[in-house]
């Protein structure tokens, strides 16, 4: 029985939405928002460690860089596994084993004793990052009624920015207490952690409706194929979804891995080594997700993706073309973070409601890392093009074309606010 029928009274306020859902839609909201945030935790330690490993092991910078692209190939790569799994084994149990395998596997980082090592076990643990995301963002939307999906889904997506957040203060407890060649170790063998979480998923989080009634329509010998997200009634769709999130990811990583680069090396800020700026990020980007969950549905998903892209393009372009100081820097580190991590708030939810419920994991999975993949390329695209032309026209230019790209798949794919999701 549908639990929200029995209530005779609607609920009002600024979290209605919520009050409104069933046990079994806020156990799921909750397990779906607390493993992204333990996901984020584990995956941004390493930014946080990778000077005290240079300093230790001695490696070269592009020795770590290459730690991070590795992490987001397999990341993309464990995306698109865990859509198909989805699709075959479950939502829920594939959301177990990605929280199982991303967890273990930042336990073997912290055992790393060579860069050799740490690379293959900072490789393997990407596979249950990005599938991770994949299984949580289709479990959520698949749970939760159409008029408030956007918004469900986009408070699960602020948890990166909690996780993100208690990651920086883990760092800074365990430096403090620990000698920096165990602190580092202790942060990744903190990553267990997401492992006990999954013993709350197992017991108290069940499948999603829609997908169990399809499962039960069709034989397994019967059940749709990873290929038909290519059929020619997909194909169209599959295509500008990937377009849509390669304009997305690809804009956040030029933004991101280079902009603090470009601010230190040609306008000499120091503020962007600080806490307090890291901080205005990370508060920035939560409040960017919260606001753009709401947004999303209020003024429907395209015009939400077309507002932050347009927001996320003019802050790269203050950024590299403005002149600005230490103390404005930091105050700018806000609308950074709202708008480059608000453009995501509404992916899940578009995502699943673009494809139908027996390719859904096998879509979204593909849709959002494929995207992952090739906007991982632009970071490097960046720094070869710096050699020929300032390193801030290049940032200008790469965002601007990814968001570009967003905008106009956005504007060519179909609105879906407020679709019921059928079996």
């Amino acid at each position: 029985m549908n639990t929200r029928a029995l209530s005779t009274t609607q609920p009002e306020g600024f979290f209605a939405w919520f009050h409104a859902l069933t046990g079994k839609e806020r156990r799921t909201f909750w397990s779906c928002k607390i493993g992204y945030a333990l996901d984020a935790m584990d995956t941004q330690f390493l930014s946080f460690v990778i000077p005290t490993l240079i300093a230790t092991w001695g490696l070269s910078k592009s020795d770590a860089g290459l730690i991070g692209t590795v992490t987001l190939l397999t990341s993309a790569a464990g995306g698109w596994i865990a859509g198909i799994l989805s699709d075959r084994i479950g939502r829920v149990k594939t959301l177990q084993l990605t929280i199982l395998w991303f967890a273990f596997f930042t336990v073997l980082c912290g055992l790393a004793q060579n860069f050799t090592q740490l690379l293959v076990a900072r490789g393997l643990m990407g596979f249950g990052m990005g599938g991770e995301w994949t299984a949580g963002a289709i479990l959520i939307g698949e749970v939760i009624r159409a008029k408030d999906r956007g918004k469900a889904v986009g408070m699960v997506q602020a948890g990166w920015a909690i996780g993100w957040g208690v990651s920086a203060l883990l760092y800074a407890l365990m430096f403090s207490l620990l000698p920096a060649e165990w602190a580092w170790r202790s942060l990744f063998l903190l990553g267990i952690l997401p492992a006990l979480f999954v013993i709350f998923i197992r017991r108290f989080v069940d499948e999603p409706e829609v997908f169990v009634a399809q499962q039960k329509k069709v034989a397994p010998a019967d059940r749709a194929s990873f290929a038909q997200i290519f059929a020619p009634k997909m194909l169209s769709t599959t295509l500008r979804a990937v377009l849509l999130t390669t304009g997305a990811q690809g804009g956040y990583y030029a933004i991101t891995t280079w902009l603090p680069t470009f601010l230190k090396t040609e306008r000499h800020l120091t503020v962007l080594g600080t806490g307090g700026y890291l901080a205005m990020v990370i508060v920035g980007s939560y409040v960017g997700y919260i606001v753009s969950a709401f947004l999303t549905d209020y003024l429907g998903r395209k015009k939400n993706f077309i507002l932050f892209a347009t927001g996320s393009l003019c802050i790269a372009l203050a950024y590299t073309r403005l002149p600005v100081t230490d103390s404005v820097m930091l105050f700018l580190g806000f609308p950074l973070g709202f708008c480059v991590s608000g453009v995501f708030s509404g992916m899940g939810a578009f995502l699943t409601e673009l494809f139908p419920t027996e390719i859904r994991g096998s879509g979204q999975g593909f849709s959002y890392n494929m995207g992952r993949a090739i906007g991982s390329l632009f970071p490097l695209m960046i720094g070869m093009s710096s050699q020929s032309m300032a390193l801030g026209e290049a940032i200008g230019v790469f965002a601007g074309t990814a968001y570009g790209v967003m905008i106009l798949a956005a504007l060519t794919l179909p609105e879906t606010a407020g679709k019921q999701l059928e079996s």
